[in-house]
């Protein structure tokens, strides 16, 4: 009898521990949060491949003040509307230089990325001006966006690196945007891009896949973030701040998924890439390691070396665009 007792208590002692673990479980269950409250990462719509699926609509184009007038050509400035946080709900306005050819046209167009202008200096069409204009002197309208940050343009974003990912969100706007120009032929566009200029022209063609003859002028082509941190000397704190969100950055966010040298499989375009044997912006080994990955896409690829050249190919510069000229025309689409 005392056995069966013992025995009884026992299962009753087992019965209430299970109990009270069971309710435990089930408690800490229901206090999980459900999918619902979990935020999206910022800056995960801003990869390539996430760019790339990316539904991004232009704008009108509006052509603001007439700048310079000549018998070849004018010069306004424009402004579009971007949506560059790709949300929907605030759309930004980005100005910037176009130069239109005299006469009736249509004509065939040339957007053109800029590199690097500090903002205290910045006016609009530095960097591409000089460029620009010679190519309007040949019969191409000529666009080239100022940026979020720069000029007339509305405010950048706060954080250093979404801000660097938005000049990837004004590109693809303006592509959609050009056929509000009426002097457009509809069906030419061709891409010129310088140093930054050329890292962006770069990323664009990997987020398109499209066939736009691009001419890169001493593009800066080297992995995110290393592309950023090569010029962190020149800054007024040597690079510390760009150190310090860099690491809060790679905390959450896998930078390959950020990087042009992951994706250029992915670039469908005639490229001509320029390059000055005395460049101290870019240097030279850059390029060449840009055209050896090139020439295995089985590309329409032709690389232009520029003896005691800079960074802005001078002392070759009429050399320089006169080439781009040529490339240009030699791939026009006659309609």
């Amino acid at each position: 009898m005392k056995t069966r007792y013992i025995l009884l208590i026992v299962l009753l002692v087992c019965v209430g521990v299970a109990g009270y673990f069971l309710g435990n479980l089930g408690q800490s269950q229901t206090s999980l949060p459900t999918p619902s409250f979990i935020n999206p990462r910022t800056f995960d719509k801003y990869t390539i491949l996430n760019l790339a699926n990316a539904k991004i609509e232009g704008s009108q184009i509006a052509l603001g003040e007439k700048l310079s007038e000549t018998s070849l050509y004018t010069s306004y400035l424009f402004s579009f509307r971007v949506d560059a946080d790709l949300d929907g709900r605030a759309p930004k306005s980005v100005t910037g230089l176009i130069n239109i050819p005299a006469g009736n046209g249509p004509f065939p167009l040339i957007v053109m990325f800029r590199g690097y202008v500090d903002q205290k200096t910045y006016a609009t069409g530095a960097g591409s001006k000089r460029a620009g204009e010679f190519f309007a002197q040949n019969g191409f309208i000529t666009i080239a966006p100022d940026f979020l940050g720069y000029a007339a343009s509305d405010k950048e974003a706060e954080n250093i690196f979404e801000s660097r990912f938005q000049t990837y969100v004004t590109a693809l706007s303006l592509i959609q945007s050009l056929g509000s120009i009426s002097s457009w032929d509809q069906e030419n566009i061709f891409i010129w891009g310088h140093s930054n200029g050329g890292q962006i022209a770069l990323t664009f063609l990997e987020i398109t896949q499209e066939n736009f003859p691009t001419a890169l002028w001493a593009p800066v082509s080297k992995p995110f973030p290393y592309s950023i941190l090569y010029y962190t000397d020149d800054s007024d704190d040597r690079g510390k701040l760009i150190r310090s969100e860099l690491a809060k950055f790679e905390d959450t966010y896998d930078v390959e998924l950020y990087s042009i040298t992951n994706y250029f499989d992915r670039i469908k375009s005639p490229i001509q890439l320029h390059q000055g044997t005395s460049d101290t912006s870019v240097p030279k080994a850059w390029s060449d390691e840009l055209a050896n990955q090139l020439k295995k896409l089985d590309l329409d690829f032709d690389y232009q070396l520029y003896p005691g050249a800079d960074h802005n190919l001078n002392p070759s510069w009429n050399t320089a665009v006169s080439n781009s000229l040529e490339f240009f025309q030699k791939h026009l689409r006659q309609s």
